[in-house]
């Protein structure tokens, strides 16, 4: 059941003028578009990484979290997706959960058929514990090496074939990795021979000002060529310093784009968590200040075709998530 909260955004604030400004601060606080979408948005289209942040009386945070985040809840996204003129989500576990998925799971109960899934699971999923969230509509499973501070390529090695282990019999599941370019390069060979296809998010971890020459970034751009590796054209202020256009993260986006537009996905990083590792737990860390109208007709500039930009919204989305 939706609470009075997410009705009044679901159904009031959020929906008037086409929502191109932020919702008043007395009903949200997670970020809304401030800028208009510019471009016509096919029909289907999927946004391919979103989190959903609880009630923490009702959904609590593992006591072993690297952050807390501030609330961000069904309602609010969804006002968000009515201004950015997308029908599908996929909404990902986010780490300070761990592998407690509740909170997902009950998002995802919410949005029903338009909706798809990626969970964090541990050593002791059983079986009968996976094919119950596929039911619900999972597709997936995440490695979020980057924000656990994981970045020994052989570690990360270990970890992919762990999860092939317990997932590679599972027909229409993927596994999502979160990670930097150097453990991609580390990782390759793993990533290229997988049964199950790989994602990686947030343009593979590259940091713009290294350049697309930095060590690691070839290697995902061969994945993706060989169609061996998704890739997420998402959060380009996890790559970039250079707000609010991030004009360094063109040529990594276009290299990717160019490569194959058949493994690129689209996504919004909504509600933008930020890591904050510098205050006690109890300070709510608060999100990175974006305008995701702005950064959806970055997007269209990026890829100004629109039979191109159907591709990476609307068909690469339905293949990998069985929408």
């Amino acid at each position: 059941m939706l609470t009075r909260r997410e009705i009044l955004i679901g159904a009031g604030v959020a929906g008037a003028a086409a929502i191109v400004g932020p919702l008043p601060s007395a009903f949200a606080t997670a970020p809304q578009p401030k800028t208009a979408v510019n471009f016509d948005v096919p029909k289907d289209t999927v946004d391919c990484h979103t989190h959903i942040f609880g009630d923490k009386t009702k959904f609590p945070m593992s006591p072993t979290r690297v952050y807390t985040p501030d609330s961000a809840s069904v309602g609010e996204m969804r006002a968000v997706h009515r201004a950015l003129h997308t029908d599908r989500v996929v909404i990902v576990q986010p780490s300070v959960y761990g592998a407690d998925d509740s909170c997902t799971l009950d998002a995802m109960r919410q949005l029903g058929p338009i909706v798809r899934g990626i969970a964090v699971i541990d050593e002791k999923v059983t079986t009968a514990d996976l094919d119950d969230l596929h039911r619900r509509g999972v597709r997936g499973i995440r490695l979020n090496l980057e924000t656990s501070g994981q970045t020994d390529p052989a570690a990360g090695k270990q970890r992919l074939k762990a999860a092939i282990e317990q997932i590679k019999t599972r027909k229409g599941w993927h596994i999502q990795i979160y990670t930097r370019p150097t453990v991609i390069a580390g990782i390759a060979d793993e990533v290229a021979a997988s049964p199950v296809p790989v994602t990686f998010d947030h343009f593979g971890g590259a940091q713009a000002e290294l350049g697309t020459d930095q060590p690691g970034f070839g290697a995902l751009v061969n994945l993706v060529k060989t169609g061996k590796a998704y890739v997420k054209v998402s959060g380009p202020y996890r790559s970039s310093k250079l707000a609010p256009d991030y004009p360094d993260i063109v040529p990594f986006a276009k290299a990717l784009i160019e490569a194959n537009p058949q493994r690129i996905l689209w996504a919004s990083d909504w509600p933008h968590p930020q890591q904050l590792t510098d205050r006690p737990l109890s300070r709510i860390s608060p999100p990175f200040d974006v305008d995701d109208g702005l950064l959806f007709n970055h997007f269209a500039q990026w890829v100004p075709d629109a039979a191109r930009r159907k591709t990476i919204l609307v068909d690469n989305p339905a293949t990998l998530y069985g929408f």
